[in-house]
């Protein structure tokens, strides 16, 4: 393993990193709502971030707000009711107690290490929720900062949209994620190959520190931004590490446990990131950055839906291997603070990363267990696993349909799967779940209960964005997101969900929105 370096970015600026306390005194909040900011982050050395404020938009005006995710947050609702509501989650007004900055952070995009940064999204802070959780409030979209690279720093209404819509889709399936509290529109365009309508989106997240946030440091040889970076980092999210002799090790291994039961969630219900840069790598181990995401439909275990990645490096499944790739890098930023030795850090970071696609291996096989209703474990059910994917790859049979339709002793199989290969796996895990104690009606339940009934079938979603862009229809839109606040509940939901993609329907292909 060998680390990275950039020689563009700036020479380093700091020169000290004084110790900061979780606890500050929260500033003034706006009471009415709920909120209570507090701003750690913005407190780290001035090289970690640079304050910006949003740039106002013309017409703001509240498209979607997420009500329940602000009760979860202790935010009351009818606070956001107002005209003034608009104006804050576009910027154009400030909540209280807020200290608005970009990050800045670096990132492999593509393999290719490019120092990136906040460009279109602005940092007011966090907030503190009654129970003791903070989360990042971040405005996405909300105007130019330095670190643009000549871009408006907008985003349009499509693309936050679609990350409103997914990010929650992700939450009720049980997958970690960051979510959106709000989608706000501008009254202004942005261009994109063709003129479009600007949107601002309220991202709500455990952090925004991220793989490339560490690169960053790396790339300029700033070892005590590293220590203080790390340091910051454990204390938010593991700080049960705080007072290790070996916290930054232990920061790798945590980080990396949390990615390997993330991964395996993705794959438990067909999701493909689609841009699985470092910078999209958070050390929360949320999902973050719904670009050119999409679900599987017909199985292929080589579906890309990116329209930017031509050579399949974000296919679906190829997302271990990369972030077993993320991770190294992530490793390699740590190697000036895992040991005092080089070499011993070196050794130290490789043998970090041997585990982790047996970490991951172990997450996956337990999930998928739970999608053929296995409560026990034998030395055969991963190739019990493999066989299925096989078969429904050869006859192109829909990911979530067949798994959700799967049933012991079934006299009508799922569809696709009626040749003699299938009927004879058939058999086999009848025989295979004969040998625990459950019952059948036990093993349905935990077979439902992972087996998502409706997914963002992907035609449905690019018809519903199209609807809310160019015509202002909400109503397909809010359908899908009424039926994906309870993915594993089949009863009522719409047909269009619950069904794959009816014939000659074209392939999905998604766009980074940028």
């Amino acid at each position: 393993m060998k680390q990275c370096s950039l020689g563009a970015f700036p020479p380093n600026s700091l020169t000290s990193h004084p110790l900061y306390s979780m606890n500050q005194p929260i500033k003034p909040a706006d009471l009415e709502a709920g909120w209570r900011f507090d701003n750690s982050y913005a407190r780290l050395p001035g090289a970690f971030h640079t304050r910006v404020n949003p740039t106002p938009v013309g017409s703001p005006r509240l498209v979607l707000f997420n009500g329940s995710l602000a009760r979860s947050m202790g935010l009351d609702p009818a606070a956001f009711s107002g005209p003034d509501a608009a104006a804050h989650f576009t910027g154009n007004q400030m909540f209280a107690g807020v200290d608005p900055i970009a990050q800045a952070y670096a990132g492999h995009q593509f393999g290719n290490l490019t120092r990136l940064g906040d460009g279109r999204a602005i940092l007011l802070g966090e907030h503190l929720t009654p129970s003791g959780d903070r989360f990042d409030i971040q405005l996405k979209g909300a105007g130019p900062t330095p670190y643009s690279r000549r871009g408006d720093g907008r985003a349009a209404l499509g693309p936050m949209l679609r990350e409103y819509l997914i990010s929650e889709a992700m939450h009720a399936l049980g997958i970690p994620t960051t979510r959106s509290l709000a989608v706000a529109g501008t009254g202004e365009t942005v261009f994109r190959e063709e003129l479009l309508h600007g949107a601002v989106l309220t991202r709500v997240a455990a952090s925004h520190i991220r793989v490339g946030t560490f690169e960053y440091f790396a790339a300029i040889g700033d070892t005590d931004a590293l220590r203080v970076l790390a340091d910051h980092t454990i204390r938010r999210h593991f700080p049960h590490h705080t007072d290790s002799d070996q916290a930054a090790l232990g920061l790798l291994e945590e980080v990396m446990e949390r990615q390997a039961s993330l991964i395996a969630h993705w794959m438990r219900v067909g999701f493909v990131h689609g841009v699985m840069n470092t910078d999209n790598m958070a050390m929360s181990g949320e999902t973050i950055d719904y670009g050119p995401c999409a679900f599987i439909d017909a199985y292929d275990p080589a579906a890309v839906f990116s329209s930017i990645d031509h050579q399949g490096r974000y296919a679906f499944r190829q997302q271990s291997r990369i972030a077993a790739w993320n991770l190294a890098r992530f490793a390699e930023a740590l190697l000036p603070i895992l040991h005092k030795e080089p070499e011993t850090s070196l050794a130290v970071a490789n043998a970090a990363l041997e585990s982790f696609q047996d970490r991951f291996r172990r997450h996956w096989l337990a999930a998928m267990r739970c999608k053929l209703g296995l409560f026990t474990a034998e030395p055969d059910d991963a190739s019990l696993v493999e066989e299925l994917l096989r078969a429904m790859h050869r006859t192109q049979a829909d990911y979530t349909h067949t798994f959700r339709n799967l049933r012991p002793h079934a006299t009508v199989e799922p569809r696709h799967l009626s040749d003699a290969a299938f009927t004879s796996w058939h058999q086999r895990w009848t025989e295979r779940l004969s040998r625990q104690p459950q019952s059948i009606e036990e093993v349905v339940r935990l077979m439902n209960a992972h087996n998502p009934a409706v997914i963002p079938r992907n035609h449905e979603v690019e018809a519903a964005l199209t609807a809310a862009s160019t015509r202002n229809d909400l109503a397909p839109l809010k359908l899908i997101l009424a039926a994906l606040a309870n993915p594993y509940n089949e009863a009522g939901q719409p047909g269009a969900l619950l069904n794959p993609p009816p014939p000659g329907t074209p392939t999905c292909r998604t766009f980074c929105g940028t």
